[in-house]
C-alpha cells in the first residue's frame, strides 16, 4: 500500500507541470478574459467595471456589423468550398487512377506549407501588375486592394491550404466503406454517379460531418491569413473577427471590447457547432 502510495505521488509530480501550464496558460485567462469583458480597461489605467456596455457598443456598432458578416462569409465560403474540392479529389484518387501517390503527396503539400511562405507566393500570384493569375486571365485585377475581390483572394487561398487535409480525412473514410456494397450496387444496374450518390455518400456522411465542423471552426478563427496578406483592408472589407481582436486589444489596447469580442466569437462557435450537431440526424448516416 505504501509503496503505491509512492507511485501515486510520483506520478502526479510528473504531470503536475503539464496541469500547472494549463492552469496558467488556459483556466485563468478564459477566466479573466470573461471579466475583463464586462469593464473597461486600457493595459494602463485602473481595471473598471461596465457591466453589459462593451457588448451593447459592439452589438450596436454598423463597424462590428461589418466584421460579423465578413467573418461569417469568409468561413462559411471557405467551409464548402474546402469540403466539395476535397470530396471530388478523394472520390478520384480513391478509384485508383495512375499516380495517385503523388497527386496525394502534390495536394498534402498545402496543409504543410507554413502560412508565411504561403502568403508571400499567393501575393505573387495576386500581384495586380506582374501576377501570374492576372497574366493567366488576360486581365488586370487589383485582387488584394480591392473591396470586391479581396475577400474572395483570401478565400481562395485559405480553401487551396486545407484541401489536401481534408482530401486525406475523406480518403480514410473511403477506406472504411465495405466493398461488398460496391459489387452489390453494379450487380443491380446502378452507374457510377448512382453509387456515388446512393452507396458513397451515405456511407461517408460521417466523415463529411467531422470535417464540416472542423473546418467551420477553423475558419472563424483566422487570423494568420488576414494578417499576412490584407490586414484587414481594404477599407475593413477582409478584416474578420479575431484580426479585429488582435488589433483592438494589441494596438488600441481596448481590452475590454476585445475580450467581449472573444465572447461573442465563443457564443458564435458555439451555436453554429450545436445546429451541425443536432441536424446530423436528418442527414448523417447510423445517427438516430
Amino acid at each position: 500500500m505504501k509503496k503505491f502510495a509512492q507511485d501515486n505521488f510520483i506520478l502526479k509530480l510528473f504531470i503536475l507541470p503539464a496541469l500547472l501550464g494549463t492552469a496558467v496558460f488556459i483556466i485563468i485567462p478564459v477566466f479573466f478574459s470573461f471579466y475583463l469583458s464586462f469593464c473597461k480597461w486600457d493595459l494602463l489605467s485602473p481595471i473598471e467595471f461596465a457591466g453589459l456596455q462593451n457588448y451593447k457598443e459592439l452589438l450596436t456598432s454598423p463597424a462590428f456589423g461589418l466584421i460579423i458578416k465578413n467573418t461569417f462569409v469568409f468561413a462559411l465560403s471557405t467551409a464548402v468550398i474546402a469540403l466539395i474540392i476535397p470530396l471530388v479529389l478523394a472520390a478520384a484518387l480513391n478509384s485508383r487512377i495512375r499516380g495517385t501517390e503523388f497527386f496525394k503527396t502534390a495536394y498534402f503539400l498545402p496543409f504543410i506549407t507554413p502560412m508565411i511562405v504561403a502568403a508571400i507566393v499567393w501575393e505573387w500570384i495576386f500581384d495586380p501588375n506582374n501576377g501570374l493569375l492576372n497574366y493567366i486571365l488576360k486581365a488586370h485585377i487589383n485582387w488584394l486592394y480591392d473591396t470586391h475581390t479581396a475577400m474572395i483572394a483570401l478565400i481562395i487561398v485559405s480553401s487551396w491550404k486545407l484541401i489536401g487535409y481534408n482530401m486525406v480525412i475523406f480518403l480514410s473514410g473511403f477506406s472504411g466503406i465495405n466493398q461488398n456494397l460496391y459489387e452489390a450496387a453494379k450487380i443491380d444496374g446502378a452507374n457510377p454517379l448512382q453509387t456515388f450518390f446512393r452507396v458513397t455518400l451515405p456511407l461517408l456522411s460521417p466523415t463529411i460531418f467531422f470535417v464540416l465542423v472542423i473546418t467551420t471552426i477553423s475558419s472563424f478563427q483566422v487570423f494568420d491569413l488576414i494578417y499576412l496578406m490584407t490586414q484587414g483592408g481594404p477599407l475593413d472589407s477582409t478584416n474578420v473577427l479575431v484580426y479585429w481582436i488582435y488589433k483592438n486589444a494589441f494596438e488600441f489596447f481596448n481590452i475590454g471590447e476585445a475580450s467581449a469580442g472573444a465572447y461573442i466569437l465563443f457564443l458564435i462557435i458555439l451555436l453554429l457547432t450545436i445546429v451541425q450537431w443536432k441536424t446530423r440526424k436528418i442527414w448523417v448516416f447510423g445517427e438516430e
